[in-house]
């Protein structure tokens, strides 16, 4: 249970941030580590209300399978005011499962929501829901179960007794509040199904994020058993095999539940030279907020402190700590300040890009054609981003954190008006 409940603070930190704007300000890093507001508003156990979003509290998303093969099947959860949602098999109809008195509960209602074959599609209502995802499965559909709350028990990619572990499925991440709606295509917990997103407005502007083409998880398993080769990490542990085939290609983060000791020390050196070179030059952060730049240097304390703060003190991280982006000297908590995870952010997406010993004014002077050039580095990410469209597509946590004027890396879609949502599996 421990991997799904790290895998669900990660998507309510990062639909946290889903709320605010595609603009990558210092108020959506500080919501990243924020988690999602709850209620525990619910109905009966087991019950569900039939009625359906007025027109303008619903926006129409298309489900279109394009290459995946065999029957395709899609769940779509989230929260909304009155607390866990789940969108009913019809395309139409909420479900609010009530809280179960033991864990593990099956739903008492039909959430598979049939999309076909390649070529057909399906058209549902949503209602404004926020840290939602958008799933998807090959052949069957997936699985879900309630722990009392009630709390959603999703799928899981790294635990091997999961009932969903075996299937072919993957998911997009969206949030359609009063504002705005926001989605985007994620690799953060692994890559599976290639999936693109298409937003049209009301004004008739249509966006795209094309994602992984059809061959990109082949691609991505190529590109990392290669690297394996080449430094003898073990970046080809993150590909997982069923039935002689490529499941889906784990991230380091979620790799490292199924082998704890992957990558344990593979920071160490690199992150050693940048304590060794900001102990006599400063480290500036342009936070892109009320902060404006706060300079860091390492103390005696052997920490990296900015602004002569104590608050701002970070020691150094490991790989762990870097991979996920919320543990060690970048983890949330009591006491840990918005201005402290929005610098810890910045960090985290620099050592992930391996940029620090290069670049020492973050993120303002990043370029995206320098990241990931130092042999140690986050090469799963690296990978990614080679293969996707345009470069597009989150491949850690605080892959949207880059310079105001650089390209979105993250594939995300927002829009204040939007009319039709079109999510396409099976790659182009």
């Amino acid at each position: 249970m421990m991997d799904r409940l790290k895998s669900s603070i990660r998507k309510r930190r990062e639909s946290a941030q889903s709320r605010l704007s595609g603009k990558k300000s210092q108020a959506q890093q500080t919501a990243t580590m924020a988690g999602a507001p709850a209620s525990s508003s619910s109905t009966a156990a087991g019950g569900g209300t039939g009625t359906t979003q007025a027109n303008s509290d619903a926006i129409q998303v298309v489900l279109k399978n394009t290459k995946a093969q065999g029957t395709l099947y899609a769940h779509i959860t989230g929260r909304d005011n009155s607390g866990l949602f789940i969108l009913g098999a019809d395309g139409q109809s909420p479900y609010r499962p009530g809280s179960p008195s033991k864990e593990l509960q099956p739903l008492a209602q039909d959430t598979g929501i049939v999309v076909g074959g390649p070529g057909q599609s399906r058209t549902v209502t949503v209602p404004r829901i926020f840290g939602a995802r958008l799933w998807f499965s090959r052949e069957t559909p997936l699985e879900f179960f309630l722990n009392p709350g009630p709390a959603l028990v999703e799928p899981s990619a790294t635990n091997t007794s999961d009932a969903n572990y075996g299937k072919d499925w993957g998911f997009c991440e969206f949030t359609y509040n009063e504002s705005q709606i926001y989605v985007n295509v994620s690799y953060v917990d692994f890559v599976s199904l290639p999936i693109a997103l298409q937003l049209e407005n009301r004004a008739g502007a249509i966006r795209r994020v094309d994602g992984m083409p059809a061959d990109g998880l082949a691609r991505v398993a190529d590109g990392l058993e290669a690297q394996g080769r080449r430094d003898g990490q073990g970046w080809e542990k993150l590909i997982i095999r069923e039935g002689g085939h490529v499941l889906r290609v784990l991230s380091p983060n979620s790799a490292g539940v199924l082998f704890p000791d992957l990558f344990r020390d593979y920071y160490k050196d690199h992150v050693d030279a940048i304590w060794d070179k900001y102990r006599s030059e400063d480290l500036t952060v342009n936070t892109q907020f009320t902060w404006g730049d706060v300079r860091g240097r390492v103390g005696a304390d052997g920490k990296l402190t900015f602004s002569d703060n104590p608050g701002l003190g970070f020691d150094k991280p490991t790989a762990r700590d870097i991979f996920s982006c919320s543990t060690g000297p970048f983890a949330a908590g009591e006491g840990v300040t918005d201005e402290r995870l929005n610098i810890g952010a910045r960090l985290a997406a620099a050592l992930n890009r391996s940029t620090l010993l290069e670049n020492s004014r973050q993120p303002e002077s990043e370029d995206a054609a320098t990241y990931y050039e130092d042999a140690v580095t986050n090469h799963y990410a690296r990978v990614c981003h080679e293969t996707t469209t345009e470069s597009r597509g989150y491949a850690f946590p605080y892959d949207d954190v880059g310079s105001s004027q650089g390209g979105d890396q993250s594939g995300f879609l927002n829009d204040g008006d939007p009319k039709v949502l079109t999510v396409e599996v099976g790659g182009t």
